[in-house]
């Protein structure tokens, strides 16, 4: 806490603060920004230095001292939401994925959303079948490289590019085979577009997870995603709600409610404890930002959102104007763009290699799959329709979803092996730095159950979800949070009483008070000797300013 006091100290004394943003090529854009910008100016620099129009879906990401990640807010000042000294570093990246990234008219908008999904992919955020995770792998390294070329690329160059935290040889070869036949002959601009579409079928597109444990303790992710709120727990999906059937998010302390109907007025009430509180708010922030912005169509439809607990510590957030931006393409000026994105910068742009996957790649095997069936319910239908028949059913993966576990496949295998035979393949988990930022936290692995398939357990679960201990602290922080409030009250009554008192005010009941030996003993003993005591320092210091 000292720490951070003097920081701020000394952060009110500078007048610019350097600041550096990593885009999502990996490259850097550094300026100087004065003391009272805010994010918007921030972000308008940056859209200006890549030329970007269709800005509504990029935000920018900072990560404070505790390791919480935190979203900038455009509207306030960039030096009073970040907690750490400068120089600060932020990253830019797609905050609300579009729904159809393929369909985005301008194509550096296009470019990033696939550099964004290229990293989600790698980092273990975005998992596919096997053969989904080839046909992805074979897109990027079209559009990197361009047509197989036996002079250029010997034997094993797929295996130099590094698509997911681990993969096979054998799906190094169907990635170079899938590269070298069906592919010639695709420009680069159509090798994204392409692998946009297969991405945004995917289960896990546009997932951002947040770790949580549900009512029993079991560990589980929560996200939102352009289609509603997903819950990811063992490895399945167990929840998906529709944004048009989420009615409300709340949180309290560490609490994370979502309440929502379903078919036949069916109401549920999902409850999840983040890690700490800030997380939890960080949580609730991203799920009323995102319901916003994909299922209203203008600012003005937003309602302020208010807890009844006591001096909201709660959920409370005020929309303003503009926060809620616009998703509609058309409605945007497309002029030329000044600069295009070089074709010799995208093939040098690779994702950030790890140590020691080299070892890895050549000992890896193919990780195990259980074959989960979802309901319709649980994905939009033109998602699930999409997925090939002859694929199966699109799984998480065997192990528990943990996107920070670097030794977690991407891609799962389409057969089966012995659970512990795969976890020894997996090897001991270490951990990675995503997009070289402290990740939040990662839960304990293990096996995750059904959140309960009707949604009955959930309600049940939310209404005794805090323990007595826990109900008991709440009591007594509301209490001590009233009683702190109740002696400041007194406090400035009292101090306005002695000023009323002592001045020429002429009223009925003051000069009774006035009247009082209690109140002349105050006036002589204490209040005169003290306006004394004050005056004369007035003087000196006076005088002193008049001799400088």
């Amino acid at each position: 806490m000292l720490s951070r006091f003097m920081s701020g100290s000394i952060r009110n004394l500078e007048r610019e603060y350097s600041c550096t943003v990593r885009l999502l090529d990996d490259t850097e854009y550094t300026c100087t920004i004065q003391r009272d910008a805010k994010g918007q100016y921030l972000f308008d620099l940056i859209c200006h230095h890549l030329n970007l129009l269709e800005k509504d879906y990029f935000g920018i990401r900072y990560v404070d001292p505790d390791k919480q990640r935190h979203w900038l807010e455009f509207t306030k000042s960039i030096a009073k939401q970040m907690k750490s000294q400068p120089p600060f570093t932020m990253c830019l990246r797609v905050k609300f994925y579009p729904p159809d990234p393929a369909a985005l008219k301008e194509e550096i908008t296009r470019y990033l959303v696939f550099l964004q999904i290229k990293r989600d992919l790698y980092h273990g955020r975005l998992l596919c079948k096997t053969s989904d995770a080839a046909m992805l792998a074979a897109h990027i390294l079209q559009a990197e490289i361009g047509d197989y070329d036996p002079g250029k690329h010997p034997e094993g160059y797929s295996s130099k590019f590094h698509f997911f935290p681990k993969h096979s040889e054998k799906l190094e070869r169907r990635i170079a085979d899938i590269h070298k036949t069906e592919l010639i002959g695709q420009t680069p601009e159509t090798s994204e577009r392409n692998f946009l579409q297969k991405a945004q079928m995917l289960e896990t597109y546009g997932v951002d997870p947040h770790p949580c444990k549900d009512v029993s303790g079991n560990p589980a992710f929560l996200a939102f995603t352009p289609f509603g709120f997903v819950v990811l727990q063992g490895n399945k999906q167990v929840h998906f709600l529709k944004w048009d059937e989420v009615t409300k998010l709340k949180f309290e302390g560490k609490t994370f409610h979502v309440h929502a109907n379903q078919k036949e007025d069916k109401k549920i009430i999902l409850t999840y404890f983040a890690p700490t509180p800030e997380a939890c708010k960080h949580l609730w922030k991203c799920g009323v930002e995102n319901q916003a912005f994909y299922k209203l169509e203008k600012s003005s439809q937003v309602r302020t959102v208010s807890s009844s607990n006591l001096f909201f510590k709660g959920s409370r957030f005020r929309y303003r104007a503009g926060l809620v931006p616009s998703r509609s393409c058309p409605s945007i000026t497309h002029g030329p763009r000044l600069t295009s994105v070089p074709r010799t910068r995208r093939r040098a742009v690779h994702i950030s290699i790890m140590e020691g996957l080299e070892s890895l790649r050549d000992s890896a095997h193919s990780t195990p799959v259980r074959s989960v069936s979802h309901s319709e319910s649980f994905m939009p239908r033109s998602r699930s329709q999409a997925t090939d028949a002859s694929d199966g059913t699109a799984v998480i993966s065997d192990e528990a979803y943990s996107p920070s576990d670097s030794v977690l496949p991407t891609p799962v295998a389409e057969h089966s092996m012995d659970p512990a035979v795969s976890r020894q393949i997996n090897g001991a988990p270490c951990s990675i730095e995503e997009e070289k930022e402290s990740e939040a936290g990662t839960p304990m692995r293990g096996e995750g159950g059904d959140f309960g398939a009707d949604g009955r357990s959930a309600q049940e679960g939310g209404d005794s979800a805090l323990s007595e201990v826990e109900q008991v602290n709440k009591f007594v922080l509301s209490v001590l949070r009233l009683l702190l409030v109740t002696i400041g009250l007194l406090f400035v009554l009292l101090l306005l009483l002695i000023i009323l008192t002592e001045s020429d005010l002429d009223v009925a009941f003051l000069r009774d008070i006035r009247q009082t030996p209690e109140f002349e003993q105050f006036h002589y003993e204490y209040f005169c000797p003290l306006r004394r005591w004050f005056a004369c320092k007035l003087r000196w210091v006076g005088g002193l300013l008049i001799n400088k």
